[in-house]
């Protein structure tokens, strides 16, 4: 396994000597001694190598890829492969993108007649994403777009063989930075067709391959205002376990969970407490001393198994820092999110949605003709989200859970008067206040008799 950001290290070891040598060889040859300017780069996290038998690690490290992948030029189209060329459609419509997290799925190496399949294949990595919570409680929170980009080949670059090479829509490539599982991208060429949609939040990269293989490109973008991109193998189902690993980073703000044996540098964490939730130099009787990190869930019984406690091995470090359980998706793919990383993962999916959308405009006074309207989202199970409604500040108890009030039923006096939904969710896997204080929302309208 490769520890993270070594690669990194090393460019610019190796940039700085260049430099200096150039430098050395005095004016006259200074100038024709020069490096091209480097091609700009990005940080990824390289995919565990898949485990033939047993658990397979959700992750190895990260290190620096070029951001337009190999930057072979974009693929010659046919005329009516290029009218199919960037369509889009609403995969899951749950409301406006204003109010849901929008996730932008793009394949490559999908063919003009191929497409279909494509569409087939998003469904079913959307499906298998819901499989997992807190997305399958949340699931119409998001809005899932799909955008058509056609390939001149089928396949991507690095399947079966390190030198195959596909004319794709998106240069996706195995073997990228030397690795046959990590898959990368050209993220200029993705963001040209993540452009198409009305809005982005996350974007996830299918490729037309049954090999296992991922990547997640965790910086949020600076252009689009997407979170993060994550590929993965439409054909693979560990490629699918990859991409949800990856939302843990992007969306929910989570660290890595695993560690390296025996890789110096990587034997024990020094350095100050971490800023991810679900890491920590504390040990559980410190966290339940100080109130602080995942303290409130301490004992309790988690979905990845076992006990929330302060586990040691996490941010890539053998000791010196904790996790919270042995086993979340954070460590080992096919895992759930341990109950930390769920309160986190919640918290991610209320930074883009809201659960209170007025279906009746806000802008006019509303008459005694008039009905108010909500639209509040539908949590998957039996628990949903608390509805009630205030006239003035007094709560109308008779109206609590309902989505729609009329106005000559509230008895209004002279003036006008204010009427006001609260929606709020009282959700059992977030305890932290500074998070529950985040999963509500409000609509205020004006009312006139």
């Amino acid at each position: 396994m490769r520890p993270p950001l070594r690669r990194g290290i090393v460019t610019a070891a190796l940039a700085a000597t260049a430099v200096m040598a150039a430098l050395a060889a005095g004016p006259g040859t200074a100038a024709a001694a020069d490096p091209p300017p480097p091609h700009p780069k990005v940080q990824v996290e390289i995919p565990g190598p898949e485990a033939a038998s047993g658990q397979t690690l959700a992750g190895s490290g990260h290190t620096l890829v070029p951001v337009n992948g190999q930057g072979r030029p974009a693929p010659h189209l046919s005329a009516p492969s290029a009218a199919a060329d960037g369509e889009v459609s609403k995969m899951i419509d749950n409301g406006s993108t204003a109010d849901r997290l929008d996730i932008v799925i793009v394949g490559d190496g999908y063919t003009a007649d191929q497409l279909d399949q494509f569409h087939a294949d998003a469904k079913e990595k959307w499906g298998e994403i819901t499989g997992v919570e807190p997305y399958t409680t949340y699931q119409n929170l998001f809005n899932v777009w799909t955008v058509d980009a056609v390939s001149a080949q089928s396949g991507v670059s690095g399947d079966p063989a390190q030198g195959d090479v596909k004319d794709t829509a998106l240069g996706s490539y195995f073997w990228c930075d030397g690795i046959e599982r990590l898959l990368c991208i050209d993220q200029n060429k993705v963001d040209s067709y993540v452009a198409k949609a009305p809005q982005a939040d996350l974007v996830i990269v299918l490729a037309n391959s049954a090999k296992y293989g991922g990547a997640g490109y965790n910086e949020p973008s600076k252009t689009l205002g997407y979170e993060g991109i994550s590929t993965a193998s439409a054909g693979n189902a560990k490629s699918g376990q990859v991409a949800i690993h990856e939302t843990g980073h992007s969306l929910g703000k989570l660290a890595d969970e695993y560690f390296y044996p025996d890789t110096p540098g990587y034997e024990h964490y020094s350095g100050p407490e971490a800023d991810q939730s679900n890491i920590s130099v504390l040990t559980a009787d410190q966290m339940s001393a100080g109130r602080t990190k995942w303290y409130r869930w301490l004992g309790e019984t988690s979905p990845d198994g076992g006990t929330v406690g302060a586990y040691e091995g996490g941010g890539y470090y053998v000791t010196g820092l904790n996790r919270p359980t042995d086993g979340s998706i954070m460590r080992i793919l096919g895992k759930p999110f341990n109950l930390p990383g769920v309160e986190a993962m919640i918290a991610g999916f209320y930074r883009h949605a809201s659960i209170a959308t007025p279906a009746t405009s806000t802008a006019r006074t509303l008459r005694s003709s008039d009905t108010a309207r909500v639209v509040v989202p539908h949590l998957a199970g039996a628990r949903q989200l608390t509805v009630r409604w205030y006239l003035d500040g007094r709560e109308l108890r008779r109206y609590e859970g309902r989505t729609a009030v009329p106005v000559r039923g509230l008895d209004l006096g002279r003036g006008a008067h204010d009427l006001t939904v609260r929606v709020v969710d009282r959700t059992p896997s977030v305890r932290d206040p500074g998070i529950a204080a985040g999963l509500r929302g409000a609509v205020t309208w004006t009312a006139r008799r």
